[in-house]
């Protein structure tokens, strides 16, 4: 810790490498904290996570039970044994709830007063957070199966909403109407990802084991389809050109710079590749278990060095290393599968949530203080009047 203290103080090295140093410290120690409990408020399993960006305090859930919670994960008791409290819900006697399964929650990303969901009731609800209440709804014709919004975007405010139906849906929040349809699969779109780096690049997701990446301000199709074989078509059967997986696509998620697009699929493969050009970088995961028959969510670390990947496996998350493929842990405590799991980039914690109906929290360890030998407790004043070399004064003058 000192010596990259020093460095960075010396100008030696990059200012945010002990940051990122230390973010990979936490990431790597995370494990489950029996200190912290998440109130259990869903009667069936949860199928969706978000933490607003703003404050990094409050997280959404929601369930097949078509109930929705808002809970507040700062510890105001500053006791080590604490609970993060569900301050507001949508439950099952509100007149404004979800009939059926809620499967995507969103915080409005510039603003903690306003919140999305989308549920297989076949709509999307704009919230109040404020009152509860819907500020708009649009119905669409199949189950709503996911949605997304631009977490970058200041020249529109489109909603993209993946359905039954193969056709890409675009809500515009400010118009409160469908204005756009994006044309191009064949099967049930299962997920949908804004790029954090353009905010008009969209990438979508199907059972058609396509992945397509989109510029919404085009006319025409879509830019490119993503091709496991890179183009080679030596290597694919005339069903597998131009297929991201072999089987449904149903998991997306793009990295925190925008440059690499993850996928995973229900051939059991986890592929990622570079977002400009589609390619294929050919990391290899291994057997990434994937049962889920709808949108898989996972997530990607940010601030870290080199980045993680973590993944709903079993009833287990598995991290691996984003670009080296390598599995470096599996983080074990839940009863039953796990649905999703959400990053906190402020804290390097890890929120999943499972089929038991609980919220588990993944907390880093902390880092131990240093122990002092008994040797050095006895000459404590004599090292109080020493001056540590690393914080010495090196410069002198010419008169010396």
């Amino acid at each position: 810790m000192l010596s990259f203290l020093y460095a960075r103080q010396s100008g030696l090295d990059d200012p945010v490498r002990l940051r990122r140093a230390e973010s990979t410290r936490r990431v790597l120690s995370l494990e489950l904290n029996h200190n912290r409990d998440v109130d259990r408020i869903h009667g069936n399993g949860i199928n969706t996570l978000d933490i607003e960006v703003i404050d990094g305090r409050y997280m959404l859930s929601g369930g097949s039970d078509g109930v929705i919670v808002i809970y507040d994960l700062e510890n105001n008791s500053k006791k080590p044994q604490y609970t993060c409290k569900a301050i507001c819900t949508v439950g099952r006697s509100s007149r404004h709830v979800h009939k059926f399964s809620v499967e995507t929650v969103q915080w409005y990303p510039h603003d903690t007063g306003m919140f999305v969901s989308s549920s297989f009731d076949k709509t999307l609800k704009v919230w109040d957070t404020e009152t509860l209440k819907p500020a708009e709804e649009f119905q669409f014709d199949g189950n709503v199966y996911c949605h997304h919004m631009s977490p970058i975007a200041r020249k529109h405010s489109l909603v993209a909403v993946g359905t039954k139906d193969p056709k890409e849906q675009l809500c515009d929040l400010k118009s409160g109407s469908r204005i756009h349809i994006l044309q191009g699969h064949r099967g049930e779109i299962l997920s949908v990802r804004w790029s954090p780096r353009y905010e008009h690049i969209l990438a979508t997701a199907s059972t058609d084991s396509r992945v397509r990446v989109w510029d919404v301000r085009r006319a025409s199709g879509s830019l490119f389809t993503l091709d496991q074989h890179n183009g080679d078509k030596s290597k694919a059967s005339s069903e597998a050109v131009n297929t991201a997986h072999n089987g449904r696509v149903n998991g997306l998620c793009f990295t925190a710079d925008g440059l690499h697009l993850l996928t995973t699929g229900t051939d059991d493969r986890m592929r990622l590749w570079n977002s400009a050009t589609g390619e294929n970088t050919l990391v290899n995961y291994g057997k990434v278990v994937n049962e889920s028959r709808k949108g898989l969510r996972f997530t990607v670390s940010r601030g870290c060095s080199p980045e993680f990947v973590f993944v709903p496996c079993g009833s287990s998350v598995a991290v691996y290393g984003l670009h080296s493929g390598e599995l470096i842990t599996m983080l074990r405590g839940h009863y039953n599968n796990v649905d999703c799991c959400e990053f906190h980039p402020d804290y390097q914690e890890l929120y999943s949530g499972g089929k038991d109906c609980n919220v588990l929290a993944w907390v880093p360890v902390l880092r131990q203080p240093d122990i002092e030998d008994d040797e050095t407790n006895s000459k404590r004043g004599e090292a109080q009047a020493t001056i540590n070399p690393a914080f010495e004064d090196a410069w002198s003058s010419d008169e010396d």
